[in-house]
């Protein structure tokens, strides 16, 4: 039963947190509500980032979540650039790092989100060396990105996922060199698999930017403090004024796990373990967002998804459940990506070793196509490349598990909308 008088604590500042505060004074919710970020900026959104932001086509205030006036509007006691170093199950606190003050708690959400993973190789104190998750890494990488345009610089990116990618193209539209060292055989092998990842490899490559594959950073070398070269298991020497490391996330799982909640080993992508209500192992602490393992019953398998959509929908989910309501967090994954002139929205959950053939329909080589990961004529995944509105279509196809005719799925005149059963 909840009441006014009770508090819910929100521990994370990113969007999923400042939607699940916005979440539970739209369900009604008149208790306190405490918004805890560890940022000293107000929450704001990830993607602008890597993309508009970066580019510079963005103006910084557009990626705030909320203007900063709105929580004092809705009454949210927001505390920005505050830790929280200890949850107590038994008395229900939370305790800030810098002070030791404690605050009590009726519910509890966890969205710690991620952190990047570090490069552990000689030379990373330098200087030039980046990471890209937070606002103030952007602004910095913003003002690296004009300078080694500007320079005719070199930036050297470790790892092809969607970061990496991402940067390589805001780097050449600034003007920098770019090179990529990524150990697979493709860019964005985890999600995409060899078949399209060619895709991105060759538009990449068509703007300018150098791939070496197969190979890992070894150690970056500098003087002075300062970034000279990148050096490769393959004994090769890599120019480079700056080096971003882009090689993933790790979930902030921390706090959980020093209070006692499951989490999933790194096997399983790691995270908070919620249930599909997203509850922890606690019935009174919650988790979303980019630190949520939660089941997803349409693959069989649980999930820890470090998306953009993930993030919207898992905080307003959490809220509500917080409340009481009746809740089943199952949304089909979601993310997209711009790159150069391709714009891509990639739906479902298709690693490598999940599928038997990919699906093409439309022109691959133009770039203007749809991809279908398909298993025993089911439809796993779908990916539009520079085709827009199908989305709705393509997840609806996910969800009925049921064999499509793959001629008919790989010719655009026949219409998405009557494939799915």
């Amino acid at each position: 039963m909840v009441d006014a008088d009770q508090t819910f604590v929100i521990v994370g500042g990113g969007l999923a947190g400042a939607k699940a505060a916005e979440t539970l004074r739209a369900e009604g919710f008149t208790g306190r509500v405490i918004l805890i970020c560890d940022e000293r900026d107000h929450p704001y959104e990830r993607p602008p980032l890597s993309k508009g932001y970066l580019l510079g086509k963005e103006e910084r205030d557009s990626v705030f979540v909320h203007e900063p006036a709105w929580y004092a509007r809705n009454d949210i006691e927001l505390h920005l650039g505050q830790t929280v170093d200890r949850v107590d199950r038994t008395a229900k606190t939370v305790r800030f790092g810098d002070d030791g003050t404690l605050v009590h708690y009726d519910k509890l959400l966890l969205v710690t989100g991620a952190e990047p993973r570090r490069l552990d190789i000689p030379g990373t104190d330098l200087t030039g060396v980046h990471h890209l998750r937070r606002l103030p890494h952007a602004e910095r990488l913003k003002r690296v990105l004009a300078a080694l345009g500007r320079d005719n610089g070199h930036l050297v990116i470790a790892g092809a996922g969607w970061i990496g990618l991402e940067v390589a193209a805001a780097a050449r539209e600034y003007g920098a060199e770019v090179t990529v060292i990524e150990p697979a055989q493709t860019p964005l092998h985890g999600v995409l698999g060899p078949e399209l990842g060619n895709v991105f490899a060759e538009l990449h490559r068509e703007h300018g930017v150098r791939f070496r594959f197969g190979v890992r950073l070894t150690e970056i070398v500098g003087q002075d403090g300062m970034v000279l070269a990148a050096r490769t298991d393959d004994g090769e020497e890599h120019p480079a004024h700056d080096v971003l490391a882009a090689i993933g996330a790790a979930p902030r799982t921390g706090l959980a796990e020093a209070a006692g909640l499951e989490t999933a080993g790194p096997a399983r992508g790691g995270g908070i373990v919620v249930d599909e209500r997203l509850r922890t192992s606690d019935p009174d602490i919650y988790a979303a967002g980019d630190v949520a393992s939660f089941p997803l019953a349409l693959f069989g398998t649980r999930l820890r998804v470090e998306h953009w959509a993930n993030a919207l929908n898992g905080g307003p989910a959490a809220a509500r459940s917080m409340l009481g309501r009746d809740v089943t967090y199952d949304r089909v994954p979601y993310f997209f990506s711009d790159q150069y002139d391709l714009g891509m929205e990639y739906s479902g959950w298709a690693p490598p070793g999940s599928y038997d053939e990919v699906v093409i329909r439309g022109d691959a080589g133009k770039r203007e196509f749809i991809a279908f990961w398909v298993r025993q004529g089911r439809v796993l995944a779908g990916m539009n490349v520079n085709v827009w509105d199908v989305t709705e279509h393509i997840q609806r196809l996910v969800r009925s598990r049921s064999p499509v005719n793959i001629e008919a799925l790989s010719d655009p005149h026949v219409p998405l909308d009557g494939l799915a059963s």
